[in-house]
């Protein structure tokens, strides 16, 4: 049984959320708080094995709570976030400071946003309750992996705890670097947010792809939230496209959508790796990239905050090797060299 406890300002929001996770056979809840100070007695009286906290709230703002808890008695944290800019730029936040996921809530029709989104929040409370929770990683100065000059293209994929995974990569990489194509498992106006901030800590510049863009040497580029993202050769490189064709695994924008692309138009000259998540979202797309010549990398157990993307992979024999987080960028690098060689 999955013991939750709620954390959020808002009565009927607690409510809902309780009456969601009840009428559930392996989870109920057991506690609730309107405010951090009354969480911590939560916490420490009712030991749930999952928390779901609001970012706005009174007393102390959620952020600076979840700061504090990670630091002291890390868990599985489930954030609460309104589907705004301002709520996107909270969220990254606060996976930054190690929550597992978020579930971005409307800001109108409360009671009818909240039951739309009883799927999400059952999966995402399981999730959490099987992950690694995780103390803020410490940023390392940014690497300067040697590229040189290449055609070749990178392409990463994640889901739950992605965000810190990918960040992690891209400041690894030099201005040099290939064109790097990303799907992360994310909301329309949290993959803008997302590529904004990695752009102002990273040396290649990221942004949100856009449909039909060439894709060059030097850039990261995202797949927005809500569209699939996949790449075609054109002469001697490669454009972005994006569709809104159906959902591949439950996703759009799906990580094995834009795998499998790249292995048809890369092929050899492509670098792929999947990362922590749950789920097998690019388990199928990466085996067609090394089947098609490209080098492709799981992240480890160790290091994920869900090995469920990763395993899958490996278990369908689609990784050519096994790597842990702070060793991807330099493994991709090192790929990318040794192919040139041949």
């Amino acid at each position: 049984m999955i013991r939750v406890a709620i954390v959020d300002d808002s009565a009927l929001v607690r409510a809902l959320l309780k009456e969601i996770v009840d009428e559930r056979g392996d989870m109920q809840v057991v506690g609730m708080a309107g405010d951090p100070y009354a969480a911590r007695t939560v916490i420490n009286e009712r030991n749930p094995d999952v928390l779901t906290l609001d970012v706005e709230m009174p007393k102390m703002n959620g952020l600076d709570f979840l700061d504090r808890l990670m630091r002291l008695r890390p868990m599985p944290v489930v954030m609460i976030s309104s589907l705004t800019h301002r709520g996107a730029e909270a969220a990254l936040r606060a996976l930054e400071l190690g929550a597992v996921d978020v579930i971005a809530k409307p800001q109108i029709g409360i009671a009818d946003g909240i039951a739309a989104l009883r799927d999400e929040v059952v999966e995402k409370i399981r999730i959490a309750a099987q992950s690694s929770p995780r103390r803020p990683l410490v940023r390392a100065p940014q690497n300067t992996n040697a590229f040189g000059s290449s055609d070749g293209l990178v392409a990463l994929g994640a889901s739950t705890g992605g965000t810190e995974a990918i960040a992690e990569i891209l400041r690894g990489f030099s201005p040099q670097a290939p064109p790097t194509v990303v799907v992360q498992h994310m909301p329309p106006v949290f993959t803008k947010s997302f590529a904004a901030r990695l752009n102002g800590s990273c040396a290649v510049g990221v942004r949100e792809a856009v449909d039909g863009e060439p894709l060059l040497s030097g850039n990261a580029y995202i797949a927005p939230g809500d569209w699939h993202l996949r790449v075609e050769r054109k002469g001697r490189g490669y454009v972005a496209k994006l569709d809104r064709s159906p959902a591949v695994n439950r996703h759009r924008p799906s990580v094995d959508a834009l795998f499998l692309s790249v292995a048809e138009q890369a092929g050899p000259n492509a670098v792929g790796a999947i990362l922590t998540g749950m789920g097998a979202d690019g388990a199928a797309g990466l085996r067609s990239m090394r089947a098609a010549g490209a080098h492709t990398i799981a992240q480890d157990r160790e290091s994920c905050v869900v090995f469920g993307m990763p395993k899958a992979a490996i278990a369908l024999n689609a990784a050519a090797e096994v790597a842990p987080l702070d060793r991807i960028a330099q493994r991709i690098s090192e790929s990318l060299c040794a192919q040139r060689k041949q």
